[in-house]
Order: C-alpha cells, then sequence, then structure tokens
C-alpha cells in the first residue's frame, strides 16, 4: 500500500493522475488495492447502474489491405472465406435484429478497394429509412481515414455525408495501440495513431460521439498502455465526444503475431483487470463509462470486471466474427436475460440504454 500512498492521496483529492502514476500502477502487484481505488471512482463516478444494450454486429466484409499482423479476420480478393455482403444481405441481418428488438447496430467491416462510397451512402440511408428505431453506429476512425483518401474527399465531408444518411455515431476501433514505433510493428499499412485521433477529434466538432478502444496484450508495453489512455484524455477534454472507453484484449490464435512467436498467449485474467481498474483511475471521470466487452474478456471475468472499475458490460451483439475467427470462444449472442443475471449477480443494477447512453430501463 504504501507503494501507492502518493497516487492515493490524488485519488482521494479528484485529482488527474499522470503518466509516472501510470506506470507505478500497471508495475504492481497489488491488484485487490488497486481495484478497490478504480472500484471507488467508478461509484462516484456513475453509480451502482452497469449498462448494457440491445444490439447487433454486422460485419460488411472483411476484404483488407490493411492486413495488421494481430488479425486473423481479414482475407484477400478471391481467398477461401473471403466475402462482401450485399445491401440487402445487411438489410436482412437488420430485418432479424429488430424483430429481435435490437436498438443499436454495430457496423464495421474492412479496408475493401472495390467497395464504392455510394456502398456506404445508400448502405446507411436503406438502414435509417427502413429501421429508424435501430442507432447506426458504423465505421471506425480507419474506415473513415480511406474513404477520404481513396475518394478524394475531406474526412469533414465524408462525415457529413454519412451523417446526412444516418449515421449517429462511430465505434471505437483502429485505435489499436497509438505509440508510432509500436503500431507501425503490428499494423503498418493502417493509419497512424495521430491521424486516427485526428478523424475522431472531428467527428467530435461535428457532432457525432464516438468510442475509444486499446488493443493489449500483443507486443505493446506498459508505457504505451499510459500513453495510449493519456492522449484519449487529452482529446476528451477538448470535445468530450467520446461516450466509453473499451479495453480490447488480444487473441492471438490464427494470427501472424502468433505464428511469429512474438505472441504465444496474450493477457492473462490478472492484465485484463489491471488494465480495466487503470483505464478507470486515469480517466478519472472524463469518460464516464469503462466497458468489459464479454466478448473478449469472458462473461464471468467481465462480471468480476465490474468490481474493477468497468459499468458497461457491451450488449447482446447477436453477431461476432472478428474476436471469434482469432480463437474466441464466447458466444456469438448473450440473451438480454443473461446479461441482466450476470449484472445482478455482481451485486449490480441493470441498465438498458441506448447507444448515446440514455437509460431505457433500469431492472432493479
Amino acid at each position: 500500500m504504501e507503494e501507492l500512498s502518493a497516487i492515493i492521496e490524488k485519488i482521494r483529492a479528484s485529482e488527474d493522475l499522470d503518466f509516472e502514476d501510470g506506470m507505478h500502477l500497471l508495475e504492481s502487484r497489488n491488484l485487490s488495492l488497486i481495484g478497490a481505488l478504480a472500484d471507488h471512482v467508478r461509484k462516484k463516478t456513475v453509480g451502482d447502474r452497469v449498462m448494457f444494450v440491445t444490439n447487433c454486429h454486422i460485419n460488411y466484409s472483411n476484404i483488407c489491405t490493411s492486413k495488421c499482423s494481430f488479425c486473423a479476420y481479414f482475407r484477400e480478393e478471391g481467398q477461401n472465406g473471403a466475402f462482401t455482403l450485399t445491401i440487402d444481405e445487411i438489410l436482412g441481418k437488420a430485418e432479424k435484429a429488430s424483430k429481435m428488438g435490437a436498438t443499436e447496430l454495430h457496423i464495421v467491416g474492412s479496408l475493401n478497394p472495390k467497395l464504392t462510397f455510394e456502398y456506404y451512402e445508400e448502405m446507411l440511408r436503406r438502414l435509417h429509412e427502413e429501421y429508424p428505431e435501430m442507432s447506426l453506429k458504423a465505421f471506425t476512425a480507419v474506415e473513415i481515414a480511406h474513404l477520404a483518401e481513396s475518394t478524394g474527399m475531406s474526412v469533414q465531408d465524408v462525415l457529413l455525408n454519412f451523417k446526412k444518411a444516418g449515421l449517429a455515431s462511430l465505434p471505437g476501433g483502429g485505435g489499436e495501440i497509438l505509440n508510432q514505433e509500436t503500431r507501425a510493428r503490428v499494423c503498418p499499412h493502417k493509419i497512424s495513431g495521430m491521424r486516427w485521433l485526428e478523424v475522431m477529434e472531428t467527428a467530435h466538432e461535428l457532432g457525432i460521439k464516438s468510442n475509444a478502444t486499446m488493443l493489449y496484450g500483443h507486443i505493446e508495453t506498459i508505457s504505451d498502455i499510459v500513453d495510449h489512455i493519456l492522449r484519449i484524455r487529452e482529446l476528451q477534454k477538448r470535445t468530450g465526444g467520446f461516450q466509453a472507453f473499451i479495453p480490447l484484449r488480444f487473441h492471438p490464435d490464427n494470427t501472424e503475431l502468433q505464428k511469429s512467436g512474438l505472441v504465444r498467449f496474450g493477457a492473462t485474467g490478472f492484465d485484463d483487470l489491471k488494465i480495466i481498474a487503470v483505464s478507470r483511475l486515469l480517466l478519472n471521470g472524463y469518460i464516464s463509462n469503462i466497458k468489459t466487452y464479454w466478448v473478449m474478456m469472458s462473461e464471468k471475468l467481465a462480471q468480476v470486471a465490474l468490481h474493477y472499475g468497468a459499468n458497461d458490460i457491451d450488449g447482446t451483439v447477436m453477431e461476432e466474427r472478428i474476436t471469434h475467427a482469432a480463437g474466441g470462444s464466447t458466444p456469438e449472442y448473450m440473451p438480454k436475460e443473461r446479461l441482466i443475471h450476470l449484472i445482478k449477480n455482481a451485486g449490480r443494477i441493470p441498465a438498458e440504454r441506448k447507444t448515446n447512453y440514455e437509460v431505457m430501463r433500469v431492472y432493479n
């Protein structure tokens, strides 16, 4: 406890923690204390409600020019397993989700060079027209930047066109790790961390909220993790546009990083809980919602994470391909009743939310 005494005093005074504080927390093995501190900040920031959403993931294509070494999802054109959905196929998935009560469509895909701007625009427009009750959270900052580059449009114009077509918010994907040296080793063909932040800032300036993610458990260092979270915090101080921060555990199976021998096992449960907790402490209320993504964490560890600073367990998901391509063993769908049970059993209050975190129903 003595090693963290200065940090404890800062937390008691509601002061922001700095880079060195973050390093001390991640170097510490006192997980129970770090978790208790994060749980204290969580309760002070958002109370005992745990958020979830009834949502459906739609992955429209896996043909990708980025070919990130941590990704087992992508395929090349003509390769076995490569796919691109038609607009009608996407609408069919939306129809199924609508019948199951979904209020959010989470739509991400790949950097497919053959897809036109009109494909994305029509996708949004038709989904918004036919299923206005479902919020469209679509396309990562990486996909937005790719479309801007391939069309010659500005990021602002891409986003404005998409907003007009029905885009409500951006997911947080593509953040990976923001440190450029590490990023260049795991995703050299992807936009830089600085560019990712610029796209997010532009979206926020246009009134388009987003999430933010961080991929950990690959070749990053603890200084990369602290740097990543603090850069997210600094942008949030300027824009207030991030709705949730989502640490994502790297799944190594079937990836080039695993085949190369650089990563064999990925993060442990100890790492998962500590990173959730440290995220809560470093973000210090600037981003209220810290998500424990059960698809990557496992439902049981996600439940435990609710005592380590997390207050959002994501949602029903309904269909997920990216994590499962990398060996994810969790279900592809979590019934709402199961989510409510997990939250209640953890001693928290389930609250069903919309994409914008407006609470629809509290299950006391």
